[in-house]
């Protein structure tokens, strides 16, 4: 039996290769779009894939099931559980509970797991060559290392009310009556890691164990004494804000994903040609670091640094549903801008044609930017704790000397999560999670100085290229953001 494990740190997402090396079939399960990744590894191991399958209709992504099945013509296997809505309406193969799914000597058993989303499926995994005995289990959503599945996304991202109550009920009964029945010894292989905003404590290990499962995860005390309520109180409190993107993703991979095929070579582009385009007929996606952009870049461009979080970050900041236009990147070669392009396919941003190594010959413009002490000197030196700042220490304090000049034109937007922003931030700030401004624009102000802060830097300069594109002459990036902000108060 061969088993390979896909990880990338941008979405924090975990994708499965399992293949039988005797007969040289395999099975992928919850690939991304840039599907020659598993078609590489399978050619290196000699092995073809005869199928593919997922666990769920993932938020989070776009999904390469369909992708990868066009290209290799391997069997489909998607989930028919979990009602007519969520149901996948592009062909494939139903899979229900206690279906079976043979590679090779390796057999995949189907078991329905709802909870974090009504169709969810995990897959027990045996090689029966060896053994009538499971040896892992691919989880999705289900379980993670440390943590289980939120089952309140339909509610933040797909349009749905109240559904979360029930996902919680589903989930407690899935553990109780599925999981812990399952033999320790089986390793347990998630879909996602720490990082994801599907869950709120994911570890940060890749797999774990049943047993070990068992012994340590939050919630098996309250399985144990079979507490469904306080279960559900722990489970829903605290969750991560989710992206706005999250409901787009939903609904593409429900009704099917577009196949895009072999791609063709990306265009080099001449910096020049692009002279009075950008953020009118093309968005332009600087992914330089942030330094780097505040020290000059083209009005209008789009601000996704491309590191390890330039999926994610395109996702909060351009919805091809909404904008037809095409995209061009800045990348040091050829093969780096294609990569850019597989990235962006992942939150389903296929409109790329075409890049530039540079910017030369372009208008550059800085960055506004604000630095902690001259952000201090306008809103006082306060605590960072919102939690400990009593109305006296915040800027709209009518104690305040000066209040409307030094204050009320100056307007504080923390871009980080809600949970982030409870345990520290600039007095007087407000938060907005930098994944629902594309979508709250109309609630983010106008008048005044707009100061825009997140942890280190990188989403608040995302959400500061979406709001200059969008035409907000106001917006200033706090220098540092809040670990800067930190360490000038400390």
């Amino acid at each position: 039996m061969y088993l390979k494990h896909f990880y990338d740190t941008d979405l924090a997402q975990g994708s499965y290769l399992i293949g039988c090396q005797v007969t040289g079939e395999a099975i992928v399960i919850d690939p991304r779009r840039d599907v020659d990744v598993y078609r590489a590894d399978a050619a290196a191991n000699k092995l073809r894939i005869t199928a593919v399958t997922e666990t769920h209709i993932h938020a989070d992504y776009l999904s390469g099931s369909r992708e990868l099945a066009a290209a290799t013509g391997a069997d489909l296997h998607l989930s028919a559980e979990g009602g007519e809505e969520w149901a996948y309406r592009f062909e494939h193969l139903p899979l229900r509970h206690g279906d079976v799914i043979m590679v090779g000597n390796i057999r995949l058993e189907v078991m329905h797991t709802p909870g974090h989303t009504p169709e969810h499926l995990a897959f027990l995994v045996t090689d029966t060559a060896l053994t009538d005995q499971p040896a892992y289990l691919l989880t999705g959503d289900w379980v993670f290392v440390g943590d289980v599945g939120r089952p309140d996304l339909l509610d933040e991202a797909a349009g749905g009310v109240d559904t979360r109550f029930a996902g919680a009920r589903q989930l407690f009964a899935t553990l109780r009556d599925q999981f812990m029945a399952l033999p320790d010894h089986v390793q347990l292989w998630p879909g996602h890691g720490a990082g994801s905003a599907c869950g709120k404590a994911l570890g940060a290990v890749a797999s774990s164990t049943v047993g070990y499962e068992k012994l340590t995860a939050w919630w098996r005390s309250y399985v144990a004494q079979d507490d469904e309520a306080g279960f559900t109180t722990e489970l829903l409190a605290g969750q991560p804000d989710a992206p706005s993107y999250f409901g787009r993703m939903k609904r593409v991979n429900r009704d099917g994903p577009p196949v895009l095929g072999a791609r063709q070579a990306m265009e080099r582009l001449e910096p020049a040609s692009l002279a009075g385009r950008v953020n009118r007929d093309l968005v332009l996606v600087d992914t330089r670091g942030v330094r780097q952009q505040w020290q000059g870049s083209v009005p209008g461009a789009l601000s996704i640094p491309g590191g390890t979080s330039f999926a994610t970050y395109a996702g909060y900041v351009f919805d091809p549903e909404l904008d037809r236009r095409g995209v061009v990147v800045l990348a040091a070669d050829r093969a780096a801008a294609e990569a850019f392009r597989d990235r962006l396919s992942y939150v389903g941003i296929d409109s790329v044609i075409g890049y530039v190594t540079s910017f030369d010959g372009l208008d550059l413009r800085p960055a506004r930017l604000m630095t902690a002490a001259e952000l201090g000197e306008l809103v006082g030196d306060r605590p960072t704790n919102v939690a400990d700042a009593t109305a006296a220490d915040r800027p709209d304090s009518a104690d305040r000397p000066d209040s409307t000049d030094r204050v009320d034109s100056v307007h504080l937007l923390d871009v980080r999560s809600h949970n982030e922003h409870v345990t520290g931030a600039v007095p007087g700030s407000s938060q907005m999670h930098a994944g629902q401004v594309l979508r709250r624009l109309d609630e983010v102000p106008r008048g005044g100085k707009l100061v825009l802060y997140c942890q280190g830097g990188g989403r608040a300069a995302a959400v500061a290229g979406l709001l200059r594109a969008r035409g907000f002459g106001n917006v200033y990036e706090l220098e540092g953001s809040f670990d800067g902000w930190s360490a000038h108060v400390r």
